[in-house]
């Protein structure tokens, strides 16, 4: 996947679209709505089976994943602002509901994502330029490192807020909306 193309140029989708998919428990795609199929440029054939990585865009910290699988693993929801990359290179920001699926029993068995257009002032004032110094720190140093320095980033950004990420997140859309 990092020898996919980047574009510099942003697609967008209506207000009115939902972004679906859903993963199985390591990831992979086992379900992607014709939308994500539409902005991403992919056939349904090209991303079943696939790991939902495919359409990480380089520009995306780490850290922010690390984040999503940690408390996705928790077995709570996560909102997160997320940049992704098309087939061709081009990219497309979403605000991703992400949730683990549960069986009858309640087991956690693969993950859900919906998701729907970002407000473009939050992308501008706040996680652009965020993701943007995240991103520094994690190149700054070998992957291991700049990983653990990115995400102590993070965590000192919500220390200072005297907020979760989950109410970070919430502050920010409400702000927005």
């Amino acid at each position: 996947m990092k020898d996919l193309p980047v574009t510099n140029k942003e697609r967008f989708f209506d207000n009115d679209d939902i972004i679906v998919s859903k993963t199985d428990l390591k990831g992979r795609i086992i379900y992607a709505n014709q939308t994500f199929l539409d902005i991403a440029d992919y056939k349904e054939k090209e991303v079943l089976g696939q790991p939902h990585s495919l359409i990480r865009h380089p520009d995306m910290p780490r850290s922010v994943f690390k984040l999503l699988w940690d408390t996705l693993q928790n077995g709570q929801e996560i909102f997160a602002y997320v940049k992704n990359r098309a087939k061709n290179g081009d990219h497309y920001w979403v605000i991703a509901h992400v949730t683990p699926s549960r069986n009858a029993q309640g087991k956690v068995i693969g993950y859900h994502s919906n998701r729907r257009v970002p407000d473009r002032a939050v992308l501008d004032e706040t996680i652009i330029p965020l993701y943007q110094e995240l991103l520094a720190i994690e190149q700054k140093s070998d992957r291991k490192t700049g990983l653990e320095n990115s995400y102590t980033k993070l965590a000192n950004v919500l220390h200072d807020q005297g907020m979760a990420y989950d109410e970070f997140i919430a502050n920010i859309m409400r702000k927005a909306g």
